[in-house]
C-alpha cells in the first residue's frame, strides 16, 4: 500500500493556505498512485476517450455518413465534448467512492473533509486539461476546423463544469456513505446522461417548450461553451444561462448537504 504524504505544512501559513497545500498534497498523490507504475503514464487518460472517439467517428463519418450528427470536422466536433464529458462522468463516478476509499485516513487526519472530494476533481481536471492538445492537433490536422475565434468560452466553460461538479460530489460523496446502491444508481445515470447531452451531436428544438425543458440539464450549458470554442454558430446563450443557474442552485445545496452530514459520515465510517 502507498504510503500517505505527510499533509502537516512546513511553509504555509492561515487556514486558507493550509487548505490548498493540503488538496496540493492530495492531488499529486492522486495522480503519482494512478501513474507512477504505468508504463505509459499519463497518456492513459486520453487513450480511452481517443478510442471511443475513433469509434463514433468511424460510425458517424463512414457508416452512417448522412446522419447529420454535428459539423466537420467531425472528430473535433465530437473530442471538445467528449474529453470534458469524460472528466465530468469520471468525477460523478468518484464521488460515491470520496470517503469509503480512504475511511482510515480520513478519520485520522485533521483537514477540512471537502478536500477529500475537490481532490479528486482536480486530480481529473490535470488530466483533462493535458489532453487539450489532442484536440488542438485533430484541429490543425483537418485543416477544416474554424478558426477559434475568442478564448473566453474555454475559462467560461471550465468555470460552470467546476461548479456544477462540486455541487453534485458534495451531495453524491456523504450519501453514497449511507446508500451503497448510489454508486449502482450513478453509473447508470451517467450512461443515459451520455446520450441525452450533446456530446455526440448538437440538438436545437423548434418547440420552445421543449428547447427550454432540455436546457434543464446542466451539463448541456457548459459543453455547449465547449464546442462554441471552436465552432461559435452551435452556441445558444439560453442553454448556457439555464445551466448556470442550475449549477449555482446545485452548489448551493451540495455545500449545504456536505456541512450538515459530514458529522454522521466520520461516525458511519
Amino acid at each position: 500500500m502507498t504510503a500517505s504524504p505527510s499533509l502537516a505544512p512546513s511553509k504555509p501559513t492561515g487556514y486558507w493556505g493550509r487548505y490548498r497545500h493540503a488538496l496540493w498534497l492530495l492531488t499529486t498523490r492522486d495522480l503519482k498512485v494512478r501513474y507512477t507504475t504505468s508504463a505509459l503514464g499519463y497518456l492513459w487518460s486520453i487513450i480511452d476517450p481517443l478510442l471511443m472517439a475513433a469509434i463514433y467517428w468511424v460510425v458517424f463519418t463512414f457508416v452512417f455518413p448522412h446522419r447529420g450528427a454535428g459539423k466537420e470536422p467531425y472528430i473535433v466536433f465530437m473530442l471538445i465534448a467528449l474529453l470534458p464529458w469524460t472528466w465530468f462522468s469520471g468525477n460523478i463516478s468518484d464521488a460515491t467512492r470520496a470517503f469509503r476509499q480512504e475511511a482510515k485516513l480520513i478519520r485520522s487526519v485533521k483537514i477540512p473533509r471537502s478536500i477529500w472530494v475537490l481532490r479528486q476533481i482536480c486530480s481529473k481536471g490535470i488530466e483533462f486539461l493535458i489532453s487539450l492538445p489532442v484536440i488542438a492537433f485533430f484541429a490543425l490536422i483537418t485543416l477544416k476546423a474554424p478558426v477559434l475565434e475568442t478564448v473566453v468560452y474555454l475559462p467560461l466553460a471550465l468555470v460552470l463544469q467546476v461548479v456544477l461538479t462540486v455541487g453534485l460530489n458534495f451531495i453524491i460523496a456523504p450519501l453514497s456513505v449511507f446508500l451503497r446502491d448510489l454508486e449502482r444508481i450513478v453509473k447508470l445515470v451517467t450512461r443515459l446522461l451520455f446520450y441525452a447531452a450533446p456530446v455526440l451531436y448538437s440538438l436545437r428544438f423548434g418547440n420552445p417548450v421543449l428547447h427550454f425543458l432540455y436546457g434543464l440539464d446542466p451539463v448541456v450549458g457548459f459543453l455547449e461553451l465547449y464546442r462554441a470554442c471552436f465552432f461559435p454558430d452551435v452556441l445558444d446563450w439560453l442553454y448556457v444561462l439555464q445551466s448556470a443557474i442550475t449549477s449555482l442552485i446545485l452548489f448551493a445545496i451540495g455545500a449545504v448537504v456536505f456541512r450538515r452530514s459530514v458529522p454522521r459520515v466520520l461516525k458511519e465510517i
